[in-house]
């Protein structure tokens, strides 16, 4: 099918594969390291990057290939690439623009991992990361100054569901020549596709929402194909590889550039692609997310206009609530919904938080966000526990910050469990 004449829905359905006469209907599972060929030159042409196709299924494989046209399609880009993780594809997006020696810019609030890849693991590679305030322009166009190659953020925050102004955040970068990664993780591309207002690169963690089953670790790199690297720049992109006999990725693959080179050479040294059983999986899981997306995110609502009025609650962060400082944010990016993630706090700190958690009986206490099961996790003591006092408060991150993944249950049923948590508690 051509994805591009058909909504959103009918790609999640359909795209990204189209059976011939008497092929199996599904995409099919091709669990297989290698592929056959018919001649050594045909073999050569593939390693020489002169003829599309399958050479190894470290670097592409069938089955991924249709998860990644899939995905490409309903973001709106020309390709992408399918890793083994989320913190995957967070790596490979920066490696493909940065080298040893560089500075990369990124939104202080990030996930609690890809902070600390960023902060810590980063540097064992000779990339600096300097970390700003989430829409702040001048942080962000000082940070540019001091020679930050490219901006990293997330579309909506991880645990603090904070809103990125995407335009503005594309506006600055594209003032002085530089890309917008976003991680587009939360919303989808079902809820937002940031590509419209003006990012150049989206990540995911295919984890979360697009698995969606909690079956399947993996993450995707989606290109825009609408950055010019050779234009601002960028040489580790446009420069002649020795790699490839002296192949220049902007010359040879045009506006495919950057994302053919994070798969020939990022994919193919450092051995991360996503595997077809999970591609199969999470394929599954993307048929369905246009539905899964509405009800994650009507039911959030309702769940966050319950904690905004329960006693033994002292905040809210839901950017769908009128109260949310990203409300109007939210209006503008969100605007079929506001995805399935509810930050809140409990009066009473720390203690009163885990016993609230450890009082929950439908609601489980998973290290896992994005799932269809409902599930609550306190990020200071647990998936951000590695982060200093000072990183937690920039993160927007509290002692007694819950973060509460709605899924599509029966609201009633939700409810009624946080209440009884509630009631055990002082």
């Amino acid at each position: 099918m051509n994805e591009r004449k058909y909504d959103l829905e009918t790609i999640c359905a359909n795209g990204g594969y189209s059976p011939k006469n008497a092929e199996a209907r599904i995409c099919p599972i091709v669990q297989s390291t290698t592929f056959k060929y018919d001649s050594s030159d045909a073999v050569g042409d593939l390693f020489d990057l002169k003829a599309e196709g399958h050479m190894y299924s470290r670097i592409s494989n069938p089955t991924v290939e249709v998860l990644e046209k899939k995905i490409a399609a309903l973001e709106g880009g020309l390709g992408a690439v399918a890793t083994s993780s989320g913190q995957s594809a967070n790596l490979i997006s920066i490696l493909t623009i940065a080298e040893a020696g560089d500075s990369i810019i990124a939104a202080s609030n990030l996930y609690g991992g890809t902070y600390t890849l960023f902060s810590s693991t980063l540097k064992k590679f000779g990339i600096n990361t300097i970390f700003i305030p989430l829409n702040d322009e001048k942080a962000l166009e000082e940070a540019i100054k001091a020679g930050g190659k490219l901006f990293f953020a997330e579309s909506l925050s991880n645990p603090s569901v904070e809103v990125l102004d995407i335009e503005k955040a594309a506006r600055i970068c594209h003032k002085y020549n530089i890309p917008l990664i976003v991680d587009n993780t939360f919303p989808s591309p079902v809820l937002l596709r940031p590509f419209e207002f003006g990012a150049d690169i989206v990540t995911h963690s295919t984890t979360k929402y697009i698995d969606g089953h909690a079956t399947s670790v993996g993450g995707i790199i989606v290109d825009s194909g609408k950055f010019n690297w050779e234009k601002n720049g960028y040489k580790s992109i446009s420069d002649k590889d020795p790699a490839y006999h002296g192949l220049s990725y902007t010359e040879t693959f045009k506006e495919k550039a950057y994302i053919t080179k994070a798969r020939v050479c990022f994919i193919r040294d450092l051995g991360n692609p996503m595997n077809p059983f999970n591609a199969f999986l999470t394929n599954l899981g993307l048929e369905t997310l246009h539905l899964r997306m509405r009800k994650h995110s009507d039911n959030a609502l309702k769940i966050a206009k319950f904690l905004e009025s329960h006693e033994k609650v002292e905040w809210v962060n839901y950017p769908g609530l009128e109260s949310s400082p990203y409300y109007e944010l939210s209006k503008k990016y969100l605007k079929n919904g506001a995805s399935g993630v509810i930050s809140f706090g409990i009066k009473g700190g720390l203690e009163a938080s885990k016993k609230w958690i450890d009082s929950l009986n439908l609601i489980s206490l998973v290290v896992h966000v994005g799932d269809l099961r409902s599930s609550a996790l306190h990020p200071a003591s647990m998936t951000h526990r590695q982060l200093s006092s000072e990183a937690l408060e920039k993160a927007g991150i509290k002692e007694n910050s819950i973060r509460l993944s709605i899924g599509i249950e029966n609201t009633d049923d939700l409810i009624r469990d946080l209440k009884e948590a509630f009631e055990k508690i002082e």
